[in-house]
């Protein structure tokens, strides 16, 4: 079997340890889209890894840092992540994603009815059942969240 290997980046962000066929669901967070591509983006998807069961999804993005809300969205969908930033080549830092307790205001509630669908001036808040897999109660309405990474804001 032949190595997977993604050209190393200058500068930037490796987001590794993507939960298989998620890499596709980063990209929408990071708002990666023809019109906004104004560096490398490397991805490599179903790569054979050491850990967990064996495959890994990875993005490499260059000259670009991310923020903690950014962060917070990876994590949703594939909470194993780490996250590790670039400079001149080398790891400067590197850490793992993290799931608070109380997710608020990065993701709406799957129900039409909650009281944040309804126009009123509430940040939608979830408490987290599960950590993995993920799954999230509105703080709200009580509907467990489905379907995450569609309804990520």
């Amino acid at each position: 079997m032949d190595d997977f290997a993604i050209a190393p980046i200058r500068n930037g962000t490796v987001i590794d340890h993507i939960s298989p066929g998620q890499a596709l669901n980063v990209l929408k967070i990071l708002n990666v889209n023809e019109n906004t591509i104004n560096s490398t983006i490397s991805v490599g998807m179903h790569v054979r890894s050491a850990k967990k069961d064996g495959f890994k999804d990875i993005i490499k993005i260059e000259d670009r840092e991310l923020d903690k809300t950014t962060l917070d969205k990876i994590a949703l969908i594939s909470p194993n992540a780490t996250i590790s930033i670039i400079r001149d080549f080398v790891v400067a830092e590197k850490h793992s994603v993290k799931i608070e307790d109380h997710v608020c205001g990065i993701a709406k509630c799957s129900n039409p009815h909650c009281i944040t669908n309804m126009g009123e001036p509430i940040q939608t808040e979830f408490v987290v059942i599960s950590r993995d897999p993920v799954s999230l109660r509105c703080a709200y309405c009580d509907r467990t969240l489905v379907n995450i990474s569609d309804n990520l804001l």
